[in-house]
């Protein structure tokens, strides 16, 4: 039974690793806000930029780029509608940035209270031992408290750094979506104020 709870920690262990490289790597700034379509936000300053921006987004994918190809295609709809539209699309790309964080979430949960029913397991296991033979061998029932205590040490040591990349990554979603909602605004704000100026 203990075997199953360490090959469980273990399990636990390796899955908490991945999701914290897969997501190091998925929510890297550039990868999310290309350096080169903030340029072409910041350059398309007028309905005659638009094309340019939408082939930089087509050429980068990102969630930002997905997000403006939006944008751009509902430019002929009133303002609330089309921010409206952006709103919703940027909620899926924002629970898409989050993906894999829920996992490190339930991984802070369980590591700990596995070590702990390892403890458990252990100390009735090694008190089991200790009522058939009784206190013979003081060493022999530290060496067994010693190992089993190390259930738990091992349940802490995978999730503190699992609570510390999932409260870095949870940040980081956050700044993310500050950021693409800002530069989405300022598209948004330039071309519907070119739209009335035209009028």
């Amino acid at each position: 039974m203990e075997l199953i709870v360490y090959l469980m920690l273990i399990l636990t262990s390796t899955v908490g690793l991945a999701f914290i490289i897969e997501r190091g790597l998925a929510l890297r700034w550039t990868k999310v806000l290309p350096p080169a379509i903030e340029a072409a936000v910041e350059s398309c300053q007028s309905p005659e930029d638009v094309p340019m921006l939408r082939r930089v987004c087509q050429q980068h994918n990102s969630p930002l780029g997905r997000l403006l190809i939006l944008a751009t295609d509902h430019l002929d709809w009133p303002k609330a509608e089309s921010v409206d539209a952006l709103q919703t699309r940027a909620r899926h790309e924002l629970a898409r940035l989050e993906r894999g964080l829920v996992v490190l979430e339930i991984i802070i949960g369980i590591a700990p209270l596995l070590g702990l029913v390892g403890t458990i397991l252990g100390m009735i296991s090694v008190f089991g031992d200790v009522g058939k033979a009784g206190l013979n061998d003081a060493a022999k029932l530290a060496q067994g408290i010693s190992l089993i205590l190390r259930a738990t040490l091992f349940g802490l040591l995978i999730a503190i750094p699992s609570l510390i990349f999932w409260s870095y990554y949870t940040k980081k979603v956050e700044s993310l979506g500050v950021e693409m909602e800002s530069l989405c605004d300022e598209f948004l704000r330039r071309q519907y104020r070119e739209e009335a100026q035209k009028r």
